[in-house]
């Protein structure tokens, strides 16, 4: 694949070069000679398979972009302002020289996620995880022994209420009828807000009859602004407009039509695919977003496979797919699996799988195995406050996919950095204590 070339500058000649101003130390510049950027350049052209046009932006650049991103947990706009001001944040991305100006738009992140696809980011993670094995962080040891856990990344969306969604399907009608020149009988623009108001405030007083009667009107207001569109959507050509209001008209349909028990409930308009997931938790009764299942080494926590699950399956039927992506990620079969008490009755038969609450016929290896399977709670806890796996903001099932692995990327991440920060410590240290001892226990003088 053909990136942008940088234009070279006679000034250049006498600037000081990254690798002279920063730390050789320093724990991104170790990591940055430990990934394999070539890989990328490679394997990324496939992505890219025309000759003509404008040349792709560095590979390198991204990809090490995407890494920092959700190692710190920024968004697009926040990494790239950090990389004008940070020069460890540009020689891990490739640059040779300290730059003053942004190398790409925020957008572009956008663009190329879109075109790696979730495979792409899946061999982000791999790359992370052949990074962590170059420095001992991971061993093949602790590659055979890992635990499986789900979570539920939960959707950039606003609390479900049926006075929102109602009042939302309304306001998108009339904004696309006004877009379309469709002249509506009435559209309810000064009454239908009070009206989502009202029901807020009587479900606050906990006024539940008065709040299904306002509910009641606000709905048939949505009703009637449906029907209306679709009497006089014959006017509008055929093309681009019609096909959206077609569209927004068969989803507010869904939505007018469900009921509290209804299957594939509608949670948000921009996000429909969204699922209202309960884990059992005393703080949030429910959750609205995506299951993930996540698989981390029993022994460092280190991440190896990471994926969405929509449809909000069942946790043991999740089991072969994630054992299946562990082995793809890692080119190894996990010869032990440990899980929770949700993936009773899983099916798998390649792999060993201990369950907890399982005491017959374990060896005391087993058994103090299986204790540590709690230890994913604390790392999927770390991706949530450290990470970004918190909150998805990236658009629909495919976003999903997208922004559960780089989660894991960004993991893995800091785990190597925290790796190297101990090791040239623990460097540090062997070499101190020698003097601090011979400082304190000098030989003795001999007489004369």
């Amino acid at each position: 694949m053909k990136h942008r070339p940088r234009p070279p500058e006679q000034a250049d000649l006498l600037r000081p070069r990254l690798v002279d101003i920063i730390d050789g130390q320093h724990e991104l510049v170790r990591l940055a000679a430990l990934i394999d950027w070539d890989w990328f350049e490679r394997e990324w052209a496939g992505f890219f398979p025309g000759s003509e046009g404008r040349p792709a932006i560095n590979p390198r650049l991204v990809a090490g972009l995407m890494y920092l991103q959700h190692t710190y947990g920024l968004s697009d706009e926040a990494v790239l302002a950090r990389w004008v001001e940070n020069p460890y944040f540009q020689h891990f991305t490739g640059e040779t020289f300290f730059q003053h100006r942004l190398p790409i738009h925020p957008s572009s992140l956008s663009r190329w996620r879109g075109r790696i696809g979730e495979e792409g980011v899946e061999w982000l993670l791999t790359k992370t995880i052949e990074a962590g094995r170059a420095c001992g962080a991971v061993t093949p040891r602790s590659l055979a022994e890992i635990a499986v856990d789900t979570t539920v990344m939960e959707k950039a969306i606003a609390h479900p209420t049926d006075s929102r969604l109602y009042e939302r399907a309304r306001r998108s009608l009339v904004t696309l009828a006004q877009k379309a020149g469709i002249a509506l009988r009435q559209n309810y623009n000064r009454l239908a807000p009070r009206l989502a108001a009202q029901a807020g405030r009587h479900a606050h007083a906990r006024q539940f009859r008065r709040m299904r009667k306002v509910l009641r009107t606000l709905k048939g207001y949505t009703g009637r602004v449906l029907r209306d569109i679709g009497r006089k959507l014959g006017a509008v050509p055929e093309g681009e407009m019609r096909t959206r209001i077609e569209q927004r008209m068969a989803l507010v349909t869904r939505l007018l039509r469900q009921t509290p028990k209804s299957a594939g409930k509608i949670y948000a308009l921009h996000e429909p695919e969204v699922d209202c997931i309960s884990k059992g938790k005393a703080r949030v009764r429910y959750e609205f977003g995506t299951k993930v299942s996540i698989a981390t080494t029993l022994t460092g926590g280190f991440v190896v496979g990471m994926r969405s699950m929509p449809g909000n399956p069942y946790d043991g039927h999740t089991l072969a797919d994630t054992l299946q992506q562990v082995e793809t990620l890692t080119d190894h079969r996990p010869s032990l699996a440990v899980v929770d008490r949700g993936y009773r009755g899983h099916g798998v038969q390649s792999t060993t799988v201990l369950i907890s609450g399982t005491r017959r016929g374990l060896t005391p290896r087993l058994a103090r195995l299986l204790r540590r399977r709690s230890a994913i709670e604390p790392e999927i806890g770390h991706m949530k406050t450290d990470g970004r796996l918190a909150r998805c903001v990236l658009k629909g099932t495919i976003g999903d996919a997208l922004y559960a692995v780089l989660c894991g990327c960004g993991h893995n991440i800091r785990k190597i950095l925290a790796y190297l920060s101990a090791l040239l410590l623990a460097l540090l240290a062997s070499l101190i204590n020698p003097i601090d001892q011979a400082d304190r226990h000098p030989a003795a003088v001999p007489a004369a």
